[in-house]
């Protein structure tokens, strides 16, 4: 069977309804990446990562996941910049997801979702002719998840920004919504700007300390 990786064509189903769907199976129960991409099926990677980089975009609270969720989205980039088959590590595979974790999602996130749905289309094609392009824009999404990864969460938009473009390059590649894909690497550089500005801002702060300190 043939198993589409992020920037893959294929009939889509909303991702709305699919969460919809996950919801409703997996109601009042843990649930783990392994059950959700064997329900997924055939799409499982690349809406995996959409799936789990869309808390992140909305004030869903889920402490302490940034780190594997982060983790499994750069695992299946990863795979598919070097032209390897969709796969996760056992460890990853069996990470619980919080119960209602779905239905947290779609409250938190739905406006968002059905916001971007009706955006995207094939358009701006050129972007995505080759399977070598494909692999070009999924080196943003592998890059966003690293800095998704970063234990900052503190700091405001630290996991938003990485996450947007998770989101939106992901989809923008499912759909061939080239703007989507251009919007996708205009978030990936405003993140590393926002994280860059917090990392000069940080080191001069220590330095000043460092001088009052000894001086």
């Amino acid at each position: 069977m043939h198993h589409p990786l992020p920037g893959e064509p294929d009939s889509l189903k909303k991702l709305s309804d699919e969460l919809r769907e996950l919801a409703a199976l997996f109601r009042e129960r843990s649930v783990t990446l392994r059950d959700v991409m064997t329900v997924l099926g055939v799409r499982a990677s690349a809406l995996l990562c959409v799936i789990l980089a869309l808390p992140f975009c909305a004030p869903i609270s889920i402490p302490g996941l940034s780190l594997p969720f982060g983790l499994a989205i750069a695992t299946i980039a990863l795979r598919f910049t070097l032209g390897l088959p969709p796969w996760l590590p056992r460890p990853l595979l069996d990470r619980k997801l919080p119960p209602r974790f779905f239905r947290a999602v779609l409250d938190g996130a739905g406006r968002f979702i059905g916001w971007i749905e009706r955006r995207l289309k094939p358009r701006w094609l050129w972007l995505t002719h080759t399977r070598a392009q494909r692999r070009f824009h999924t080196l943003a999404i592998l890059l966003s998840a690293v800095m998704l990864m970063l234990p900052i969460g503190g700091i405001p938009f630290t996991n938003t920004l990485p996450a947007l473009a998770i989101v939106i390059g992901t989809l923008g590649m499912l759909e061939r919504d080239g703007i989507a894909i251009a919007a996708a690497h205009g978030l990936l550089a405003a993140t590393l700007v926002y994280f860059a500005t917090f990392a000069a801002v940080g080191f001069k702060l220590v330095e000043q300390a460092l001088r009052w300190l000894t001086g």
